[in-house]
């Protein structure tokens, strides 16, 4: 890909010393992240979307590699809150001057497609409901050939036919603990929990206070199944405007579980950086010192 080629150029024309690999399945990113980890190499760059970040971010928590980000998926939010757009070149131009940074990030832990107890780390959110539900039925084909618009007409179909079915969410106290009796238990039928303020494209500001630096949660609970409220919320998002209320709801917190409501049947889908993961019961919590990333000087992410 031309593209690659050029920022291949760039970091070599600066004296570094890179080898490009590719990767058909996000296992081979996560394997080829894990060799080069093994091998002592010092960055590891995910060219990419925000899949392929969350593919190679499995091997490198806990180390000291650091993770740079050449942007090439669809809707790129970690690329686009840390400002690397543009050419594949200007960005790794970027990137050849950008502060490695220690950061946390955040861990959910979940039922896999067996029924397996699993976990995964995220560096951009993880979501539990609605936008699990859209994750879920993206084509991997359609959305390389529609790109963001696809998600737009996905996320309309499923506003028009989903039941948004509740499931109770577990808010830490402030110790942590978010399955003791003082825990805080609501009912909602959507969260997202973001790592990032804007997630590209119209989506500029979602989660007022959320940061890469941030050693807690930020939530954003839906606490209704009002189609009307939805829609109300989405509009002002798109426009600028949002704000929470009337059943939307910012929360602050050191970790959240989510479980089904009694007796229902309905499966809830998880997925975190975009990938979908399973389903419900999870515990989300954040990670400290968990991840060098390449973060360029004039960034506010």
């Amino acid at each position: 890909m031309a593209a690659v080629e050029s920022a291949l150029a760039t970091l070599r024309a600066a004296g570094v010393q890179v080898d490009a690999l590719e990767c058909k399945l996000p296992e081979d990113a996560t394997a080829h992240a894990e060799e080069a980890v093994r091998k002592g190499c010092d960055t590891v760059l995910a060219c990419g979307g925000d899949g392929t970040v969350h593919a190679i971010l499995q091997s490198m928590v806990g180390t000291h590699v650091a993770l740079g980000v050449l942007p090439l998926g669809t809707a790129n939010a970690l690329a686009a809150s840390l400002g690397l757009t543009g050419n594949l070149a200007g960005v790794a131009q970027t990137l050849l001057t950008a502060v490695p940074t220690r950061i946390p990030v955040g861990r959910i832990h979940f039922k896999d497609g067996a029924g397996d107890a699993a976990a995964r780390y995220f560096i951009v959110a993880a979501g539990v409901g609605a936008d699990a539900l859209l994750m879920s039925r993206l084509d991997p084909g359609l959305k390389r050939r529609f790109g963001y618009a696809l998600y737009l007409v996905e996320a309309a179909r499923i506003w028009a036919t989903n039941a948004f079915p509740l499931f109770v969410a577990s808010i830490a106290t402030e110790d942590g603990d978010a399955s003791g009796g003082n825990a805080s238990r609501v009912e909602i039928s959507q969260l997202l929990v973001a790592r990032v303020r804007s997630f590209g494209g119209a989506i500029n500001e979602l989660v007022p206070g959320a940061t890469l630096r941030s050693e807690s949660l930020h939530l954003m609970a839906f606490k209704t199944r009002s189609r009307l409220r939805y829609m109300r919320f989405l509009i002002a998002l798109l426009l600028g405007r949002h704000t929470f209320y009337d059943g939307i709801e910012l929360i602050e917190t050191a970790a959240v579980e989510c479980r089904a409501r009694n007796g229902s049947t309905t499966p809830i889908f998880v997925e975190a950086d975009g990938e979908v993961l399973g389903t419900l019961p999870v515990r989300i919590e954040v990670v400290a010192d968990a991840l060098t990333l390449l973060i360029p000087a004039d960034a506010r992410p």
